[in-house]
């Protein structure tokens, strides 16, 4: 695959990830932790994302889904960061 046909597939499924969110671009750096011009230069394909990062990302916010679906993030939250069990 071309640098730039792998560039715009992965801004592709980034930007899908964040819609599916329904979140603006400010809204999922927030979310995810990075720093928004990160966000901006991967999906305007002027960088290429770690490939790892990507499919972290698609793993956290599954998880996240997951979790709020079945009211368990609060309880989550609660015993990784209180170091509960």
């Amino acid at each position: 695959m071309e640098k730039r046909e792998e560039l715009q597939e992965q801004a592709d499924e980034l930007k899908q990830i964040r819609a599916d969110l329904g979140m603006s671009r400010k809204a999922f750096s927030e979310y995810i932790g990075i720093p928004l011009r990160n966000l901006e230069e991967w999906e305007a394909c002027r960088r290429k994302m770690p490939e790892y990062l990507l499919r972290m990302l698609i793993y956290y916010v599954k998880v996240n889904q997951y979790l709020e679906k079945n009211e368990l993030k609060e309880e989550m939250e609660r015993k990784v960061f209180d170091g509960q069990e």
